[in-house]
């Protein structure tokens, strides 16, 4: 029996490689491998045929197909690592590529739902075949114990790297969401249901546009339900005022934001932020959210049709206005002081990864099983390229509609619906672009980088992207903590020489961070050391 463990993996799968003399098996870190059909010329399996003859026509014996490892998700998942340490550690300098204040999409907007995508895709390779479905939960739950406890540690409030050399949280305080929480959530659903429905699924498709989609159709359901959860609860939920409590210089401030409101999409009232400050608590949301670099929020007041009788006269009156509000700040994209009569929630705390925007969360992840399902099924690469680019373009169309028309604005702290679609269709032509140039047209060198990064994510992301690695070298300082080894590189072989301290940090991150730790995960790959959940 195949172990479960490996096969959630991606180590095992039915169609095992051909085992002849000398082979190796592979041992890159696994999860990605789908079948290929072998050349026409291809001779190596020359040895059977032989063999073949001897027994007869009726007697064929069984040669199992080899499997092949699709380069394009370590690549794409790579991809992902690079741009959250860019963002993360030169958004600060150059705050465009930083997380959109409210509606919008920037470069740092597209990291979560990329993540969640190629998360998805993994899933769909990864349980493929699913032998005992009890051995397969344990794994997924076990796993999403595993995502939840690093999530907490790491970003809950104990870990302060690499900034400070503190360790420790006030549990009163504690924040409970964070990036591997909401992948934890994603990946316990979107795997829960691929191992539920793994017995009913089909082997083959039946013919038609629409089949893989119909054979998957749990899958879609459980996104729709997500969708539906959503929806109904940001535009349904009706948000009362709410207070929060600022301290400054030992005393503490009472404010009430004033609401009383349904459906709206602002970054004050939104049940988003509602449901997180209920289930949560408000002192466990994230205290510095990004809202604060807004400068002006664009406000749409609709006037919905009304009926005035009087008599056998009547008036219908539809309208809409746009009234352009001050926000929070005049340095905007940059962080600065709050403007003066500064609306007062621009100081309170709104949580990004939260309970809401998470269940949303879950079609980016459905989305990207999709694309796994596709590559399972369908072996030419131009049936795949076709279902893939449509999708993506599809998606893109969708989110376009509803951001431009003001039905529902891309906003990735509400994750809305148009946020999804938008970077979910992204995510796909990517990917695709992707496929072409490495598997297709086997340009994979000048991708290795981001192969042997996605190959190592998990040590990538808490070393680099958490700053566990550079927290470890500041504490070794001198007489005071800004002399620390990494400070130094950081002033004098960037930022002096290049006389910016935007460049030299850009420069930093990308020779000091993400090319070194491409580097330290190339030499892993090597000895064949890989850090998996």
């Amino acid at each position: 029996m195949e172990d479960p463990k490996k096969l959630e993996e991606g180590y095992l799968n039915n169609n095992t490689t051909i085992k002849e003399e000398g082979q190796k098996t592979d041992k890159n870190g696994g999860g990605d491998v789908i079948e290929i059909d072998p050349p026409a010329n291809d001779t190596r399996n020359g040895a059977f045929d032989k063999s073949v003859d001897q027994k007869g026509e009726d007697e064929q014996p069984l040669v199992k197909q080899k499997s092949k490892r699709v380069a394009t998700l370590d690549a794409f998942r790579g991809l992902t690592i690079v741009l959250m340490i860019l963002v993360d550690d030169a958004g600060g300098a150059y705050e465009r590529i930083d997380h959109s204040p409210w509606n919008g999409c920037t470069l740092a907007d597209f990291v979560m739902p990329f993540f969640l995508f190629i998360v998805g895709v993994a899933i769909a390779l990864a349980l493929k075949k699913v032998p005992k479905i009890k051995d397969a939960v344990k794994k997924i739950l076990l796993r999403t114990i595993k995502l939840l406890f690093w999530g907490i540690l790491l970003q809950g409030g104990y870990s302060h790297a690499p900034a400070d050399l503190v360790y420790g949280v006030d549990m009163k305080k504690i924040r409970w969401c964070g990036i591997l929480q909401r992948i934890a959530l994603v990946y316990m659903v979107v795997a829960l249901i691929e191992t539920f429905t793994a017995k009913g699924r089909p082997t083959t498709l039946k013919p038609g546009p629409f089949s893989i989609f119909t054979a998957y159709r749990w899958q879609w359901i459980g996104g729709f339900l997500s969708f539906l959860i959503y929806m109904i609860t940001t535009f349904a939920l009706y948000v009362p005022d709410w207070s929060f409590v600022l301290h400054h210089k030992k005393e503490a401030y009472k404010y009430t934001v004033k609401c009383g409101m349904r459906g709206h999409l602002g970054p004050a009232c939104n049940a988003v932020g509602y449901v997180d400050r209920q289930v949560w608590g408000i002192n466990h949301l994230y205290s510095q959210p990004v809202w604060r670099r807004l400068k002006v929020i664009i406000c749409l007041s609709y006037c919905f049709k009304l009926y005035f009788k009087r008599q056998s006269f009547r008036t219908n009156i539809s309208c809409f206005m746009t009234i352009f509000v001050k926000a929070c700040t005049l340095s905007y994209p940059n962080y600065g002081p709050l403007r003066e009569n500064a609306p007062i929630w621009c100081q309170a705390p709104f949580e990004p990864e939260g309970l809401l925007s998470s269940i949303s969360a879950i079609l980016s992840g459905t989305i990207g099983i999709h694309y796994g399902h596709v590559l399972i099924h369908f072996k030419e690469h131009s049936e795949r390229l076709k279902h893939w680019v449509s999708m993506g373009f599809g998606l893109l169309i969708i989110a376009i509609i509803l951001h431009f028309t003001d039905a529902i604005p891309i906003n990735k702290q509400l994750y809305s619906f148009s946020y999804v679609c938008f970077t979910a269709g992204a995510a796909g032509i990517v990917f695709s672009a992707f496929y072409i140039l490495i598997d297709v047209w086997g340009f994979r060198k000048p991708f290795l980088l981001l192969e042997w990064i996605g190959m190592n994510a998990m040590l990538v992301f808490v070393m680099a992207a958490q700053g566990i690695f550079a927290a470890f070298f500041n504490g070794w300082y001198y007489e005071n903590e800004d002399n620390s080894i990494v400070n130094w590189v950081q002033e004098h072989v960037f930022i002096r020489v290049w006389h910016s301290e935007r460049l030299g940090t850009l420069l930093y991150v990308i020779f000091g961070e993400i090319l070194f730790w491409g580097v330290v995960a190339g030499i892993l790959h090597k000895l064949g050391i890989y850090w998996k959940l």
